[in-house]
């Protein structure tokens, strides 16, 4: 390939006809054009004609131009011309490495088109190409054609787990070195303890190695436990830190897709990690199965969640706080559970009204006969008791003739002065945990030491209940399920009066394990491996497990046998993520001698030139021909005029302005905020609402409308949905008097913000800011005998995704026959309202569920109602009053 600048050519031998162009232009200049038809005059003009010799007619010179310069780019194209066209080594073979780890998803389009530029480069000089990808199972094919490699190239995708280089390497070492090769490496960036080692092994191919970095890799981990009820927190992680600030959105969706909250946080120059807070309810926290960073998407940008982060409401009772914190009995299980359950503490009934899943009872009293039959009944209706022992236990126990309905084992009676409990001159260590309990998998903590419990009378099925035991094999923690719950014994106190267990660690994660048991997570539990049940594919999408796909012991790596996803059987389901198999995340660093260039850096890709100057060749020799044509008179002038006056009036022919299309047909508008979550949610909810209000009642809408306040007019709408938020700007003076000449004329406007109701003072501010300039009327809660409660439905609030008061102009206040041209409130009323293509909800409602949302369509019906007919059924409202009228 000849390369001149930004130009190269494929085939440059073909430029050689150039050097016939002085020829070409001496044989059109000597050539006179061809001659003009003309009558003959009569013979009597002959003797007027003069008698000196005139010199040939030549073509004139910008015609001899103009076709010498068609001739010049006929030859051009012939030669191939390429734009950008790629460094090359000759026609020596090419190896184009690949990484289709995760990290590679991010920006995996960009990729395959570089890698496309690469390979149709290489099929254009016919080199022959062998193309590698580093993700087990690694794909190291043998020679290809270019148009073979493109093949492969359409159907490679990125893998949900990392690179392999180390296979790789030992791969290229066994290749023959009998040629010289060039290397291109499309690189995620990552070092993955095998990177350099690969690196200096394509070196010796003797092609040279250039190393292409795309973008860098975001990962995302799952949440942490903060302790707190109302949000997740999870990090985010590069390996190399940004220049400049980066901007960083996750949502929390629920298993139907649905987004249930979004948050932001930015990653600052510099750093390499940051923390974000996804602020949520506690009921709506329970249902979020995975986070996803918005706009990426891949493995390692998703993070799945299981029953593990799920807050279990869990009650704590006993018998009395003692002064002292440290010797309180629920002062330990208070700090063990807070971090992954929502804690109450209270009296055994009232915890039980509360719906706890978990009840704690620390060394209470023998509850009463009807207590004891509420107990079980809540056990065998899928709570889980979990008593402690103390000083108050083995007292009851001495005193008991009958076995203890709410334990899971038989108690032995009499023994030292504790009655019931036992003491030893050495206290006791702890055995390791049995696989068939709970504990299974945790590692007993060797320093723990218990120096009195409760005895367990010994039964052949004793052993089967018991869930740790001390080293003597006495038990300590005992279980048995009972009806749908379970029943649990520690035969130790809670605080360290008779064990230092509640000081250790292990307590926190044996409570933990407790917990689980409501959620049925522990229990279900398989005792070998957990089956795939859904798996993430390198874009984190959840599908159905591959043929290669295995079931997977506790703690394998993730790879083709092991990807990411869900795995279990039955009820049970564990989330494995990629974040925490995979080890810190370190940048890739070239090694002397190769060269590297950043994916966004790269100049534009290959373009064949060949057909635009084949265009523009084939427009002069047509602009050739009819200069030709009117030089020889077979094109007259008025023939020309006509064409260039039809030519030059068609443009100036103004069209009519086609109307707006809010006044062809009816439709509702939505302001835009230029928040794009905020965007989307109020396009997607009024789309859902037109299409609703033509299925439940005769007035038909279009589709709805974004209107910027600044540029569009908003006189053709019948009502306007406006989403306040903090970050918004006022309406310039302009806008602001469209907008009020728009209420007087009838017009309405909706204001919501996306708070929760009970918090959203934040956009009440805003709300008043915005509206600050606009004359509105004063505004009064809607009370049940307003017009909005039954302009179509029959209703009694107005709840959104959230159950907050609505508010509209005083009807004292008079004007307008008594429509409000505003209704405010903080409900998220579009967010309710909003559904996808498949009309399913996108936002979850708090705290009615299903039920609220349905009220909420209602009160959207209505609100339209209101806004189309004004205040037509206001006579409901005083109907009362007038049959008391007719009745007098």
């Amino acid at each position: 390939m000849l390369e001149l600048g930004a130009i190269g050519f494929t085939a440059p031998w073909a430029l050689g006809a150039l050097a016939l162009a002085p020829i070409l232009w001496l044989l059109l200049r000597l050539l006179p054009p061809a001659p003009r038809h003309q009558s003959f005059p009569p013979l009597v003009l002959l003797a007027a004609l003069g008698s000196a010799e005139d010199s040939t007619a030549r073509t004139p010179w910008w015609m001899l131009a103009l076709r010498l310069l068609a001739v010049i780019l006929l030859v051009a194209a012939a030669a191939g011309p390429v734009a950008h066209p790629r460094a090359h080594h000759a026609n020596s073979p090419l190896v184009l490495v690949i990484d289709d780890g995760w990290a590679a998803a991010a920006d995996w389009r960009d990729r395959q088109a570089f890698a496309q530029s690469v390979l149709r480069h290489a099929d254009r000089l016919g080199r022959p190409v062998r193309l590698v990808a580093t993700a087990p199972p690694f794909l190291s094919d043998d020679w290809l054609t270019a148009t073979e490699a493109l093949a492969r190239l359409a159907a490679l995708e990125p893998k949900p787990w990392p690179t392999g280089r180390s296979e790789v390497r030992k791969a290229v070492a066994a290749w023959p070195r009998d040629t010289v090769t060039e290397v291109v490496w499309l690189t995620d960036g990552l070092e993955d303890g095998a990177g350099q080692e690969l690196m200096r092994e394509l070196q010796t191919l003797g092609g040279g190695v250039e190393l292409v970095f795309g973008r860098a890799a975001l990962l995302l981990s799952p949440p942490e436990e903060s302790g707190a009820a109302d949000r997740l927190t999870a990090r985010l992680v590069r390996a190399q830190a940004p220049p400049e600030p980066e901007r960083i959105a996750v949502r929390a969706s629920d298993p139907a897709g649905r987004v249930l909250a979004r948050a932001e946080t930015e990653l600052p120059a510099g750093r390499t990690e940051a923390r974000i807070e996804i602020r949520l309810p506690a009921d709506l926290r329970n249902q979020v199965v995975r986070l996803d960073i918005d706009g990426m998407m891949g493995a390692g940008t998703s993070a799945l969640l299981d029953e593990r982060w799920r807050r279990r409401p869990v009650g704590l009772a006993a018998l009395d706080e003692a002064a002292v914190p440290l010797l309180a009995p629920l002062y330990y299980l208070d700090r063990a559970l807070a971090p992954f359950a929502d804690l109450h503490h209270g009296e055994v009934g009232s915890l039980m009204d509360r719906g706890v899943a978990m009840l704690v009872l620390a060394d209470l009293p023998p509850p009463s006969a009807s207590m004891t039959r509420r107990l079980t009944e809540w056990v065998e209706a899928g709570g889980v008791l979990v008593r402690f022992a103390g000083p108050e236990t083995a007292r009851a126990i001495s005193g008991r003739t009958t076995p203890d309905p709410l334990a899971p084992v038989a108690l032995r009676t009499g023994g030292r002065s504790l009655g019931g409990a036992m003491s030893w001159t050495n206290p006791q260590g702890l055995a390791a945990f049995p696989d068939h309990g709970p504990f299974a998998g945790l590692t007993a903590d060797p320093d723990i030491r218990v120096a009195s419990q409760v005895l367990a009378e010994p039964v052949p099925d004793l052993a089967e209940r018991t869930w740790a035991s001390l080293t003597d094999g006495t038990p300590l923690v005992t279980g048995r399920r009972q009806g749908k719950g379970w029943l649990v014994l520690i035969h130790t106190t809670a605080n360290a009066e008779w064990s230092n267990l509640p000081l250790s660690g292990l307590f926190v994660e044996m409570t933990r394990r407790l917990t689980q048991l409501s959620t049925g997570l522990v229990a279900d539990r398989p005792a070998g491996p957990a089956m795939p049940i859904e798996t993430l594919d390198g874009f984190g999408r959840l599908t159905p497990p591959g043929p290669l796909v295995v079931a997977r012991p506790e703690g394998a790596p993730v790879g083709p046998r092991h990807p990411p996803g869900f795995y279990g059987s039955g009820p049970w389901r564990q989330a494995v993520n990629l974040a925490p198999l995979i080890g810190p995340l370190r940048p890739l660093a070239a090694v002397p001698g190769v060269k590297s260039t950043a994916l966004s850096g790269q100049k534009p890709g290959e373009r064949d030139l060949r057909g635009p100057l084949l265009l523009a060749a084939g427009l002069l020799v047509l602009l050739d021909l009819m200069v030709s044509l009117g030089l020889r008179g077979l094109l007259t002038r008025a023939a020309l005029a006509a064409l260039a006056l039809t030519a030059a009036a068609l443009p100036a022919h103004a069209a009519d302005p086609a109307p707006p299309e809010a006044a062809l047909s009816t439709r509702l508008a939505w302001v835009r905020t230029h928040d794009g979550e905020t965007d989307r949610k109020s396009a997607a909810g009024l789309k859902a609402l037109s299409k609703l209000v033509g299925q439940r009642s005769t007035a038909r809408l279009a589709a709805p409308v974004g209107i910027d306040l600044e540029a569009d007019p908003v006189h053709l709408y019948p009502l306007i949905y406006w989403p306040v938020g903090v970050a918004q700007k006022p309406p310039s003076p302009a806008a602001i008097a469209r907008l009020t000449a728009y209420l007087r004329a009838g017009g309405m406007i909706v204001l919501d913000s996306a708070g929760d109701g009970a918090n959203a003072g934040g956009e009440a501010d805003s709300a008043r800011a915005l509206t600050a300039d606009l004359a509105l009327p004063g505004l009064v809660p809607v009370g049940p005998d307003h017009v909005l409660t039954r302009s179509f439905y029959l209703l009694r609030e107005l709840p959104g995704r959230w159950n907050g008061p609505a508010w509209a102009a005083d009807p004292r206040a008079g004007g307008q026959d008594g429509v409000s041209p505003v209704v405010a409130g903080a409900n998220d009323w579009a967010g309710a309202w909003a559904t996808d293509e498949r009309d399913r909800p996108l936002y979850a409602c708090v705290p009615g569920g299903e039920r609220q949302r349905e009220m909420a369509l209602r009160f959207g019906v209505n609100l339209v109602m209101y806004a189309l007919t004004g205040n037509y059924k206001a006579d409901q409202v005083h109907l009362p009053a007038i049959l008391e009228r007719l009745g007098r």
